[in-house]
């Protein structure tokens, strides 16, 4: 077979995202792989050969790899899913493409979602593929969990694989030896390991509520049908087209999806600024400000205080958060993602205990409304109300931000069901333990 396009890479921080450009349609489209890739060995396929020829005559196709699988970068820890999320970023960026339709795949639909409810603007249309709403780490997913650590890479693991997911690849040796050869290049058995639990520990209830992308869901077959209903009812106007076929995977056993995505693209404005996105609040308050006041009078008080808002703007230009407000001894601040603000509270509550200080800090992650460059909205009630909450060095966050960093090895432990005052309902709350 002709070789593969040009491999190229992007930089997020110091880790490298392989990519690839392919076509010059008058749309860009970037696609957001299922659990591994490989961007060689995929244009050795018949199948992915196929697929992305098709889709490059009618868009400019940006593919790459995820960190950590194929020819990308691994970095020093797993990836939370914001992270993962910033490479999309970074690929497009690198592209020279300010605006794409965003095509995810699967467990793809994870980044591809949350990419689309944070940058709007940078959003033409959102296309999801067998889309999964998972609640938890049950039996059913242990068991995989351990089938995949022990057997990954191995011929039979691939062929149960396919058996239950894939049946028209099943049927073919040289497709089972391709599948086969697909997860080894793909992923190492760790990196493996870690992308399904990651999947499984993530939900996205929350967040799919926020797209304002148009978004079309595609399902092929009855299994997973339920959990593409489910998002499809989530994501306002989005619609749902039920492809042809019974086999789970394979997004290129369809290729009619590149039809359909065509139709749907063309019809769809480009994006215009948003009044509402999805975003990380933080906010972060002194603890006995009035006690330290008294201690040290107005002018010493005034001098510490000047040292605690010079250490926390440090660390939010570090976490790449945004100062929105200082109320005394307050800050409120927003971020693209809740594993930054997490770090930053916690970098910021270490750092001021040296100045013989105590915070206590609230994360939360939600839709937030936009005027005239100011943050507002029910979320940033919320933010407010759970660092309210909050200890004396401690960092508090919502279920939807413990949820939304699975995998990133933070830590949390409970802290029960709460009413939050002029909120409704009542709100999972997590005090952050480590990471």
């Amino acid at each position: 077979m002709a070789d593969a396009p040009e491999i190229r890479y992007a930089r997020n921080g110091g880790v490298a995202i392989a990519y690839q450009v392919v076509g010059d349609g008058p749309t860009d489209l970037v696609f957001v792989p299922d659990y591994v890739s490989n961007l060689i060995y995929a244009w050795q396929s018949r199948y992915w050969r196929a697929f992305y020829d098709r889709l490059a005559r009618s868009f400019r196709l940006i593919l790459f790899d995820k960190r950590g699988t194929g020819l990308s970068d691994h970095g020093s820890q797993f990836p939370a899913l914001e992270t993962k999320m910033e490479d999309v970023r970074a690929v497009l960026d690198a592209a020279a493409s300010e605006s794409a339709v965003v095509l995810g795949a699967q467990d793809g639909c994870f980044m591809a979602a949350l990419y689309a409810a944070t940058y709007p603007e940078r959003t033409r249309a959102l296309v999801l593929f067998q889309p999964w709403v998972f609640e938890g780490v049950g039996d059913e997913q242990l068991h995989h969990l351990a089938r995949v650590r022990d057997r990954w890479g191995t011929q039979e693991f691939a062929d149960e694989l396919l058996r239950a997911n894939a049946p028209a690849l099943y049927a073919d040796d040289e497709d089972r030896a391709w599948f086969a050869n697909w997860l080894r290049v793909g992923a190492s058995p760790a990196v493996a390991y870690a992308l399904n639990r990651a999947v499984f520990e993530t939900h996205m209830r929350d967040v799919l509520p926020a797209i304002r992308a148009p978004t079309l869901v595609l399902v092929r077959g009855d299994y997973g049908a339920a959990d593409a209903a489910e998002v499809a009812r989530l994501i306002p106007g989005s619609r749902s087209t039920r492809l042809p076929g019974d086999d789970f995977w394979g997004i290129f056993l369809s290729p009619e999806i590149a039809d359909e995505i065509e139709a749907f693209a063309t019809g769809s404005q480009a994006p215009a600024v948003p009044d509402t996105v999805l975003t990380t609040v933080l906010f972060t308050d002194i603890v006995g400000s009035t006690e330290h006041t008294a201690r040290l009078g107005d002018r010493g008080w005034r001098e510490l205080l000047a040292r605690h808002h010079a250490l926390v703007r440090r660390e939010l230009a570090r976490f790449r958060g945004q100062e929105r407000d200082t109320a005394g001894d307050g800050f409120f601040a927003t971020f693209d993602g809740p594993a930054r603000a997490i770090r930053c509270a916690q970098t910021v509550a270490d750092g001021v205990r040296g100045l013989g200080l105590e915070i206590r800090a609230g994360v939360h992650t939600g839709e937030c409304e936009l005027h005239d460059g100011k943050v507002a909205g029910i979320a940033v009630s919320i933010g407010a109300r759970v660092a309210g909450q909050a200890q004396p060095g401690e960092v508090l966050v919502t279920g939807t931000v413990r949820d939304l960093v699975a995998g990133s090895g933070v830590a949390f432990e409970p802290r029960g069901e709460h009413e939050l005052e002029g909120v409704p309902g009542t709100w999972s709350i997590y005090a952050v333990s480590g990471g």
